[in-house]
């Protein structure tokens, strides 16, 4: 909260005045500032740099780039054609038109910094392990999680979002193995069964409302 209200004046509100044609986007201490062309951003970079100066900071030497973002009507070249901000990587992707036709645009799609934390908090509820659980106890207990990761990363190129959720679609499987006799160290017919429940359950899940299926 200290750096918001901090840097709302040394960054915001100086850019705001000094770069009003430049418009940026900043969330704590990070943030994104949209040129025009790639004189613009050396002079932006610059003068934000002299501006933290005063204030006795530094942009970070790593983070710090200017990114060209390439797309169908961009075709230049650039060293550095990407960037992460708010969990999101920005990049040339593959899309297509409403009408059917593919071609290169700069999207979002989570980055995989986030889907490798994601991946690490499904592994610490350790689900294999709950064979005391029902599978409605288990939606009840992770539902909430599923769909706050859905609804904040869903929203662009949702079809890297799969994976992930796959990967929790597997340890349910590895719980039904666990729990049920009949399943134990039979995972096709696990990955059957849980099939079947998500055909005739499909809203039981937040994963499987949003179409990750088993």
């Amino acid at each position: 909260m200290l750096a918001n209200l901090f840097l709302h004046y040394a960054f915001d509100m100086w850019m705001a005045r000094e770069f009003p044609a430049v418009p940026f986007e900043r969330y704590a201490d990070d943030s994104v500032a949209h040129c025009a062309s790639f004189e613009e951003a050396i002079q932006v970079r610059d003068a934000v740099a002299a501006r933290l100066a005063v204030f006795g900071m530094e942009l970070h030497p790593d983070k710090t780039r200017i990114v060209y973002c390439k797309d169908a009507d961009r075709r230049g070249v650039h060293e550095v054609t990407s960037f992460t901000f708010l969990g999101y990587t920005f990049r040339p992707r593959l899309s297509r038109s409403r009408w059917g036709k593919h071609f290169v645009n700069f999207t979002p799609a989570v980055s995989r910094e986030a889907v490798k934390r994601m991946s690490r908090e499904i592994r610490s509820w350790h689900i294999p392990r709950r064979s005391d659980k029902s599978l409605q106890d288990l939606a009840r207990m992770f539902n909430r999680v599923v769909q706050g990761w859905i609804n904040y990363f869903g929203r662009f190129y949702k079809s890297m979002l799969y994976p992930l959720l796959q990967q929790l679609n597997m340890k349910l499987v590895l719980w039904a193995m666990r729990k049920y006799k009949r399943l134990r160290r039979r995972e096709r017919q696990a990955r059957l069964w849980l099939r079947r429940i998500a055909r005739q359950e499909p809203s039981l899940f937040a994963h499987w409302r949003f179409g990750a299926y088993p």
